[in-house]
């Protein structure tokens, strides 16, 4: 994995049995547990179960009374929506888990997905753009969309009205990819219900939230990484400076990947984001062609995993309550109000990374913090 994501040197192996799978999905609700977290608890206590029984102990020594892991009655009530959604779960190391995806500093452990997931081992562009399109904008984003299909790759967009709904349209003959904010049986917007079926029964709409869950503001930047992370590049059509799909564009670049944007007129808002990234290195497109030429060749294998350097793992160490309560408050002191990267803060605290991290991980349970997009750090109360 890239980065700092896990404190183990392997990604985790995905569960194989159903009691397994159970169990991942089971620690994946429970309560405080991010994808950091997760994968985290997972390197220090081997599995999914034996995290789920340490945590109540984990949870008090965080000061957190009463904690409980997620309820056995909520998850079988997923499972049964799942079952009758016909939706299938795929966890983190599955072999139709997308392998782009394995390069996030904080890749979704499950998704939910609904449809043909074999296109998830197809080379894949997203387009995102503006919800309050243009009538130009939503066609130059259907054209794309369509070409590139034909040209053998997969549209993935986030089934949002505009431009999403357009790219979703224009590549729903070769293969698209939806990925939705909420759960992945609710379909949002409700106006996009006709599209949402048929992308379920030609392509595939995914999600990393439980079954049934409405969406929220706060799911779309998550929702939005994976977006960045399944596309071999990122194509922004229509987007004002402050929105999703610039932040989906950021996500693109800080993995690595290309991004490209359609021109607009400097009058039209909606088009001051895309022609802010032009102005700032991206690619200028005209036509699929030009996204096209920007790509790898479609031969090219795929990126490979990251993987860091083999060292032994350090057992946990044994923790002084005293000097855990006060590491709580010194790390609640130095957060502010906006997000904080993980690293910046132990570089500032100058204390071990294990020591801040497993600190971290009962804030988190407590509630007192949560990660945002790319794993910083933001205070909550």
């Amino acid at each position: 994995m890239t980065g700092e994501a896990y404190s183990s040197t392997h990604p985790p192996l995905p569960p194989t049995t159903e009691d397994q799978r159970y169990s991942w999905l089971r620690l994946l609700r429970s309560r405080g547990i991010g994808t950091v977290t997760f994968f985290r608890l997972l390197a220090e206590y081997g599995t999914a179960q034996n995290v789920l029984d340490m945590l109540p102990e984990v949870a008090a020594t965080a000061g957190v009374k009463g904690y409980e892991t997620y309820s056995k009655d909520a998850l079988d009530a997923e499972l049964t929506t799942a079952k009758a959604a016909n939706a299938r779960l795929l966890c983190f190391g599955d072999p139709d888990y997308p392998e782009l995806l394995t390069s996030l500093h904080n890749p979704p452990p499950a998704l939910w997905a609904i449809g043909d997931t074999s296109l998830l081992s197809r080379p894949a562009v997203s387009i995102v753009g503006a919800r309050n399109a243009s009538s130009l904008g939503r066609r130059m984003a259907y054209a794309l969309a369509r070409d590139l299909g034909d040209s053998g790759y997969v549209v993935v967009s986030g089934l949002a009205r505009g431009i999403d709904a357009s790219s979703h349209e224009g590549a729903l003959h070769s293969g698209t990819i939806a990925v939705q904010g909420g759960g992945v049986d609710v379909i949002y917007p409700t106006e996009n219900t006709k599209l949402a079926h048929a992308i379920a029964a030609q392509g595939l709409r995914l999600s990393e939230q439980p079954m049934g869950l409405q969406p929220q503001a706060r799911h779309f930047p998550p929702r939005n990484r994976i977006i960045a992370g399944i596309g071999l590049a990122t194509v922004v059509v229509e987007a004002a400076v402050k929105s999703g799909s610039l932040i989906t564009a950021r996500d693109a670049l800080d993995l690595g990947r290309d991004v490209l944007a359609v021109p607009g007129h400097p009058f039209d808002a909606r088009a001051s984001g895309g022609n802010l990234l032009i102005r700032d290195g991206a690619v200028l497109v005209r036509n699929a062609k030009d996204v096209i030429d920007a790509l790898p060749p479609m031969s090219a294998p795929a990126p490979p995993r990251p993987r860091q350097q083999e060292r032994p793992e350090p057992p946990p160490e044994r923790r002084n309550l005293r000097q855990t309560a006060a590491l709580h408050q010194i790390i609640l002191d130095r957060l502010a109000a906006a997000p904080t990267p993980e690293m910046q803060l132990i570089e500032d605290l100058d204390s071990p990374a294990r020591k801040v991290r497993t600190v971290l991980m009962d804030l988190e349970l407590s509630g007192a913090i949560d990660r945002g997009p790319g794993g910083v750090i933001i205070k909550k109360r």
